[in-house]
């Protein structure tokens, strides 16, 4: 049966309007995908890459701190510069620096330039080549007098954002502190100006302080940041007081408290109001309350206790019968180091108390000549840090005191 006219026509139509709506969604979808990559450009070819080496192994015999900085266009390197830091003399503590920006020619990079601490002359003449994946260095650096053989294989380099992600350091200072959880009631740090340290050290001269010997050591990091860490103990009762004052000195770029001696798991929390004598703390009657229960956990006799004018610590000191060889009468003394102090900056009502473990020695204190004995153990020895009988826990019962939970960082 033939079709009417009609059917022919509507047939049609609709075969049009079909082809138009493909060719829409054909168009639309171009589009979408043009618009997609528009989103996602591909990197521009031969686009300036910088590139850092952390390390050339065996350069100054191992001790130098070497930072070398490229700039490349591709696989070719356009511009070097190279940051080494290295001991001012063998074996010492003391550092000095050099930065070269160093001429590229071919494979070949030379550069001169004056170190910064003892300004002695340095020229830097390298021959770098890619050996794989890593790169090799061989030739010459000579400072002063003194001249480097640089023979150094398997160098691998790494990116800028690796590198700056490589370069964030914590002094773990802490201005204002919660409290004194994680950081110590009696030690403050003070970030200076590497040129403002001599003169904030010289004022510290006849105070009731202590320098950390450590610190005073200007480190590789130090020098290229220009600034230096010096780290002190003092009395808790006088450290705001010093933190506060530290802040107006020049050169100073932070100050507060850091870590120090306190180590939770040593330490008790009580309430303070039976041992303060007015604002002060009754240090008498602490000494005298730490040494008895001391005394019974160690089966010691206390002998003396002495408070530090400097930092506040407590020394107790203790004697007993040395049990190695009883027919020798040996004595044992027993040194504990004892801290107490506000848990928190500012007013409160409650103490902290931490105990070192006890440091024993032995000695022959007989009556008439002497046995001479080398004591060869360490202090770091398991049996020295289980020598205090529970002393911890005797003296959270004797304070009525709190011991720190460290799964769940507080106090139980």
């Amino acid at each position: 049966m033939k079709a009417s006219a009609a059917d022919s026509f509507l047939r049609g139509f609709h075969m049009r309007a079909l082809l138009l709506c493909l060719i829409g969604l054909m168009t639309a979808s171009t589009g979408l995908a043009y618009g997609q990559m528009k989103l996602s450009p591909k990197a521009t070819p031969g686009a300036s890459e910088v590139r850092y080496f952390t390390a050339i192994d065996g350069l100054m015999d191992g001790n130098a701190d070497v930072i070398l900085k490229e700039t490349r266009q591709g696989r070719t390197v356009t511009a070097a510069t190279l940051d080494v830091c290295y001991p001012a003399a063998k074996g010492s503590d003391r550092k000095d620096r050099f930065v070269a920006n160093l001429t590229v020619n071919g494979q070949t990079l030379t550069g001169a330039t004056q170190s910064l601490g003892d300004k002695l002359p340095v020229t830097v003449k390298l021959v770098r080549k890619p050996t794989g994946d890593n790169f090799e260095f061989k030739g010459q650096i000579s400072i002063g007098q003194t001249v480097t053989e640089v023979a150094s294989s398997d160098n691998s380099d790494i990116s800028e954002k690796e590198f700056e992600e490589n370069q964030t350091t914590d002094d773990g200072i802490t201005a204002t502190p919660k409290d004194f959880t994680e950081v110590s009631p009696e030690s403050v740090g003070v970030r200076i100006k590497l040129d403002a340290a001599l003169d904030f050290l010289k004022g510290l001269k006849g105070q009731n302080v202590e320098v950390t010997l450590s610190s005073l050591a200007v480190t590789c990091d130090a020098m290229r940041a220009g600034e230096q860490t010096i780290n002190l103990s003092v009395d808790p009762d006088r450290a705001a007081a010093l933190i506060a004052k530290s802040k107006s000195l020049p050169g100073v770029v932070a100050v507060g408290w850091t870590t120090g001696v306190v180590e939770m798991e040593r330490t008790i929390r009580f309430a303070a109001a039976d041992w303060r004598d007015g604002d002060r703390l009754d240090r008498d009657k602490l000494a005298a309350a730490i040494a008895n229960v001391l005394s019974g956990t160690l089966s010691a006799k206390s002998t003396s206790s002495v408070w530090s004018a400097n930092t506040g610590k407590l020394k107790l000191t203790f004697k007993r019968p040395s049990r190695i060889f009883p027919a020798l009468e040996l004595t044992e003394t027993i040194e504990v180091t004892a801290l107490v102090a506000p848990d928190k900056p500012g007013a409160s009502d409650r103490l902290m108390l931490w105990i070192g473990n006890p440091a024993i020695s032995t000695a022959d204190e007989s009556a008439g000549a002497k046995l001479n004995l080398a004591d060869e153990s360490s202090s770091d020895e398991e049996g020295e840090h289980n020598a205090d009988n529970g002393s911890v826990e005797a003296l959270a019962k004797e304070f009525r005191g709190q011991r720190w939970d460290a799964d769940k960082s507080a106090w139980k």
